[in-house]
């Protein structure tokens, strides 16, 4: 036997690993299983090029929990190593590592996890451990070897008389990581960490009940066998051709990614690179709300099938962090901090990449299956809103499939709105006018009338619709977006031929000064308009511009103005064709005259639902009182 001291000046380099390398103790069982598939792998290319003459059989991994002897074992029947190879690889490299690594990053090592950086992997053992054994044999024909270290400098190593090939690691848990001798514990993390590894995992046995034999009689007893518990699936979807996978496949996978979601995925894209870096994956639309209270982290991001996290901001665009699904690329760095990340070059690459394959796959299922599409189009409309607010690359690419729906259920991308509407909606200074709608029963009145002008209205009905609308204006010359209930529908879009008043200005004037002393002027703006006589008499409406900067402030970004606190405006639009104006005009009583003005009022306040509480109580009871 062999003893031997680890070549390091930092004495206690133990306490710092256990202290540094993670701020989370469960992540070795990660790194030690992640070990033992890349010695699988490796082993399985040796025999492939012809390097290695032996046979690469059915190889697992094992992973075991001795309870009572407070030991985790963990073999593999990979390449194995000789004692030179451990003298290498565990004495000195990983350990020159080590040293390295506390140098570079002592002052922010903490929470970022940067191990994998150095092959450091397999010394995270020693953050649960107080003793750690290897006990391994070379592919090669030389003599097993056991190392046992107990967390000091200091290792011992002796042959061993291991016969089948592979690596054989017994942590000996430390007394503070007892919680790792449970096995719910165990099986939980490798779950969360190992559950779509290349290599199959065995934790444990499960009982299996064989298929009753054809001839068997009425009393035969099932028999059940005892079946190694593989509690990984090492070919997952996203490893294979999308020409290999049916819709089914895709599903299927959705659910097993997602247990407890019982939702159906609206669709897929499925994501294969390799140039100019590696990446693969799947990415599910899942049915989203329109309140954008959405579920982040769904997405899960893998290194070569090992799970890295499921917080992807700066690799996944904002805007499809909503979505969910996998992504797995050998490129991005393995236990790095988020800072680090968002630094890389590759990771930016990738975000693009991502992106303009989202739009490409989108605009493909827009051509296809255009009627699909507009089906589907409310559940993703708030994704694709929001990647055409933040994401430029995307924005460019969005017009092709983005749409824009009427209240009618028609729908039109921009240019095909255009198109369509500009002989009807152009107004007299050669605007195309978008009309538009947030909400179909609370504007009803409103739509009918645009509606009864032959003119189409749109639902925009989204959070943030105000924004998008303000940006496609500065983006399109001569369009403008207005809500149906912003003005009288003549005055939205303002046509050459305007309707002449029954009332002159000598009565026009003494009209608005009855109106104003009635009409609260902190909240009205009194507006008298020459309409149809069968329009409304009084309307209420709220300029486009100071609604619109209210919405946007409500979901962030409302530029300069502040507008957190703004104070309710609005106008009212009075009809001086209509019978009742002339009868408010020309009553004498004035108590009669302010109860006219107030019950037109309040019914304008009713059509846009403004009329609550204790307005509401004294409408209705004024209202009986006239029908007595």
């Amino acid at each position: 036997m062999a003893t031997g001291k680890i070549n390091v000046s930092v004495e206690n380099i133990f306490p710092l690993i256990k202290k540094f390398l993670y701020s989370d103790h469960e992540i070795f069982l990660r790194e030690l299983v992640s070990n033992a598939t890349d010695a699988t792998l490796k082993l399985k290319h040796l025999t492939s090029i012809g390097e290695a003459k032996v046979e690469y059989g059915n190889p697992v991994i094992e992973v075991k929990v001795d309870k009572d002897n407070k030991k985790i074992h963990i073999t593999d029947q990979g390449i194995g190593m000789t004692a030179e190879e451990v003298e290498k690889y565990i004495n000195q490299v990983a350990f020159s590592g080590a040293e390295e690594f506390l140098e570079k990053y002592k002052d922010s090592a903490k929470d970022s996890g940067i191990i994998g950086h150095f092959g450091l992997g397999f010394y995270s053992a020693f953050m649960v451990a107080e003793k750690v054994e290897i006990i391994t044999k070379s592919y090669k024909d030389e003599p097993a070897v056991h190392w046992v270290c107990d967390g000091s400098p200091e290792f011992t190593i002796e042959p061993a008389d291991k016969q089948e090939r592979g690596t054989e690691i017994i942590l000996h848990i430390a007394e503070d990581s007892t919680e790792f001798l449970e096995e719910h514990r165990i099986r939980e993390l490798l779950k969360k960490y190992n559950k779509f590894m290349p290599v199959p995992i065995k934790f444990g046995t499960r009982t299996e009940t064989l298929p009753k034999p054809e001839d068997a009689g009425d009393d035969y007893k099932a028999e059940t066998i005892e079946v190694d518990n593989i509690i990984n699936n090492p070919n997952p979807a996203w490893t294979k051709q999308p020409t290999d996978l049916t819709d089914e496949d895709y599903k299927a996978f959705y659910h097993e990614l997602y247990p407890m979601q019982f939702d159906e995925p609206l669709f897929n894209i499925h994501l294969n690179v390799d140039y100019p870096f590696n990446l693969t994956g799947i990415l599910y639309f899942p049915k989203l709300s329109a309140d954008l209270q959405v579920q982040k982290d769904k997405i899960q991001l893998y290194q070569n099938q090992v799970f890295v996290t499921d917080n992807v901001e700066g690799i996944v665009p904002e805007f499809l962090t909503m979505l969910r699904g996998v992504i797995d690329s050998p490129d991005i760095p393995l236990n790095v901090s988020r800072s680090y990340l968002q630094a890389d070059g590759n990771v930016k690459k990738i975000s693009n990449y991502i992106t303009r394959k989202v739009a490409d796959k989108l605009k493909s299922l827009f051509s296809e299956n255009r009627e699909d599409f507009e089906k589907k189009w409310n559940d993703i409309k708030i994704v694709l809103e929001y990647g055409m607010l933040s994401e430029p690359k995307f924005y460019e690419k969005a017009g092709a499939f983005s749409l824009y729906p009427t209240v009618q259920d028609k729908y039109y991308t921009l240019e095909e709105l255009k198109e369509t509407l500009k002989d009807n909606q152009t107004d007299k200074d050669g605007k195309l006018v978008l009309l538009y709608a947030s909400d179909k029963d609370a504007q009803h009145s409103y739509i009918a009338e645009a509606e009864e002008k032959g003119y189409e209205v749109l639902l925009l009905d989204s959070p943030i619709v105000s924004h998008l609308i303000q940006k496609l204006e500065a983006d399109n010359e001569n369009l403008t977006f207005t809500r149906v209930d912003s003005d009288h529908i003549d005055n939205l879009i303002k046509k050459e031929d305007a309707q002449i008043s029954k009332l002159s200005d000598e009565e026009k004037d003494k009209l608005k000064g009855v109106l104003e002393e009635i009409v609260p002027k902190a909240t009205y703006t009194v507006q008298l308009e020459a309409m149809d006589s069968h329009a409304a008499p009084f309307r209420i409406t709220q300029p486009e511009f100071m609604r619109r900067m209210k919405d946007m402030s409500k979901t962030g970004g409302g530029g300069m103005f502040g507008m957190g606190n703004f104070p309710e405006m609005y106008n009212l639009i009075v009809n001086t064709n209509h019978e009742l104006t002339g009868t408010i005009l020309n009553t004498e009583d004035k108590a009669q005259q302010e109860a006219l003005v107030k019950q037109a009022l309040d019914l304008a306040k009713l059509s846009q639902n403004l009329l609550k509480g204790e307005e509401l109580t004294a409408f209705v009871k004024r209202s009986f009182e006239l029908i007595k």
